[in-house]
């Protein structure tokens, strides 16, 4: 087969409509865009979210205003009970984390969260720490390590 014998399949590719070409042609009169009003006039129409000179919905609905603190600290939280996978007396790293996949990705720091319990001697370095996942670690005889 040679390029000036490639064909499109049948109905995979459609005429345009070409609307406002007379009644016979289907589309003549109002070209679909019904009777009158300010949608059937040339030219732009109103603005997004213009609901006619009505109070707009956004208006009406206060929990979608507000403004999002840009200095918020958003942490990527890890469970004590998924680091019981690792060997006893291992380094356990944010990048390890990233690894395993226990981390998502490393934009955010981590905070390890006492959820579950730790048998193994382990020394976990993060950016935070609940009060009882460093006591845990601890009583495992592990260490704790604050980046």
């Amino acid at each position: 087969m040679m390029e000036h014998q490639l064909v499109p399949n049948p109905g995979a590719r459609k005429n345009r409509k070409r609307v406002g070409r007379g009644d016979s042609a289907g589309q003549g009169s109002t070209a679909g865009r019904g009777m009158k009003g300010q949608k059937s006039r040339p030219g732009k129409g109103p603005r997004v979210g213009f609901e006619g000179g009505q109070n707009p919905l956004i208006k009406g609905l206060p929990m979608t205003r507000g403004f999002t603190n840009k200095f918020k600290v958003y942490y990527s939280l890890v469970k004590l009970s998924s680091l019981e996978t690792f060997e006893a007396g291992e380094r356990i790293t944010p990048e390890l984390l990233l690894q395993h996949g226990y981390v998502r990705h490393s934009k955010w720091p981590v905070k390890i969260v006492g959820d579950g319990d730790v048998s193994k001697a382990l020394t976990v370095a993060a950016h935070k720490f609940t009060r009882s996942a460093r006591e845990k670690i601890e009583a495992a005889k592990g260490k704790v390590e604050e980046l």
